[in-house]
């Protein structure tokens, strides 16, 4: 399948304008309303303000059928820009260090290629234009909203661009794609009083650094080798002042699982050694997680038929497998609790280029040339899933 010109070169431009004026999570308004003013040119029905600045389009096929969907991300991140890029950010501090532009600009570019086929369409295509990917899940924000109803979605997918690989190519993998994720929070109470009399205090920083240190073996020594498991801890607050012993100490981070069972047993866990360390110093330590994301399980037959479709339209080359589950997070995972999904990882490193730099960094750029790629297989696969 080949895309019209005219589109690729529009979703450039768009990319670029998006990527020139990124927006933070939960602020993505003039984002938004881009998008709502392009769907809007192309005639495709669709509703705002969903789960905050999300946007529901949807394209209703001429012949009855099964209805499918795809999402995407609109939010950047509170990272300086050190690309030099002609569009680089005009928002200081905030940048599409993530490829969300280009994720944008792919589903945007889907939605007016099956727009143009809508008399064909044998059934309903909705698009997903998420907000707040990045901190409180955007994804639950519109389910709960009710994206994936009237009329029910069957199948969804989503791509991601991905630096370490090169445009054109398309990486799957079948089970456990990302890891679930939690807030882990310590907090600790012990009797403070003057660093020259420790001896009348219980330190709460030496009890926490405790509790810390011995959390390094929870994924050595309690989880098992086959399984994979992550818990760093970003941040630790206590005291004010370097002669003073404090009454209390708080440290804050993450754990990643793959598995429900996992997921439970390690919060017992957890829970379990910070306690016990705090009562053997005679402090008081009390944990709390937040449930995030759920881990993303991808549907097997479903990212069977995104291998033939690739497979079909560049070659097998262009599929790569992805060997193990990446320990990061994805809200698709929202979306799969009523319907068969399966997400997916396409190349934006220019081939044979030399500088790639990660996601998440100032200097991140990728191959617009992807943008291209990522609109036909979405398209094909879409149309696949409605016949």
């Amino acid at each position: 399948m080949q895309i019209n010109d005219s589109i690729i070169e529009e979703m450039i431009l768009f990319r670029r304008w998006m990527h020139k004026h990124p927006e933070l999570s939960e602020r993505e308004a003039k984002t938004a309303e881009k998008v709502h003013q392009i769907l809007s040119e192309n005639n495709i029905e669709h509703t705002c303000n969903i789960g905050g600045h999300g946007i529901v389009a949807i394209i209703r096929g001429a012949k009855p059928g099964k209805t499918v969907a795809a999402k995407t991300d609109m939010d950047a991140l509170p990272i300086q820009e050190q690309t030099g890029l002609e569009f680089s950010s005009q928002n200081e501090g905030v940048m599409h260090a993530c490829g969300h532009d280009a994720n944008t600009a792919i589903l945007l570019g889907t939605a007016i290629a099956l727009k143009n086929m809508e008399s064909e369409l044998q059934g309903n295509v909705k698009f997903f234009f998420e907000p707040a990917e990045e901190t409180v899940g955007g994804g639950q924000l519109m389910v709960e909203e009710g994206c994936m109803e009237t009329p029910k979605v069957e199948n969804i997918i989503g791509l991601h661009v991905m630096p370490y690989l090169d445009s054109g190519k398309i990486e799957v993998k079948k089970g456990c794609l990302n890891a679930a994720t939690n807030e882990v929070e310590i907090f600790v109470t012990g009797i403070g009083g003057h660093a020259a009399e420790p001896e009348k205090c219980v330190d709460p920083i030496v009890v926490i650094s405790y509790i810390i240190s011995a959390l390094q073996t929870f994924v050595s020594r309690n989880t098992a080798p086959t399984d994979s498991a992550v818990l760093t801890f970003g941040c630790l607050r206590s005291g004010e002042k370097g002669n003073v012993i404090p009454d209390t100490a708080s440290a804050k981070g993450t754990l990643r699982t793959l598995n429900p069972k996992q997921r439970e047993a390690a919060k017992e866990r957890i829970k379990m050694i910070a306690e016990n360390i705090a009562l053997g110093f005679g402090a008081n330590a009390r944990v709390n997680f937040l449930d995030s994301y759920d881990a993303l399980i991808n549907d097997s037959e479903m990212i069977d038929l995104i291998v033939k479709t690739a497979s079909e339209r560049w070659g097998g080359s262009a599929v790569v497998l992805k060997e193990s589950p990446s320990m990061g997070a994805e809200d698709f995972s929202y979306y799969t609790k009523n319907a068969r999904g399966a997400y997916f990882h396409i190349g934006c490193k220019t081939p044979g280029g030399k500088n790639t730099y990660n996601l998440h960094t100032g200097k991140f750029v990728l191959d617009e040339d992807s943008i291209r790629f990522g609109i036909e297989i979405q398209v094909m696969v879409l149309l696949k899933l409605l016949e």
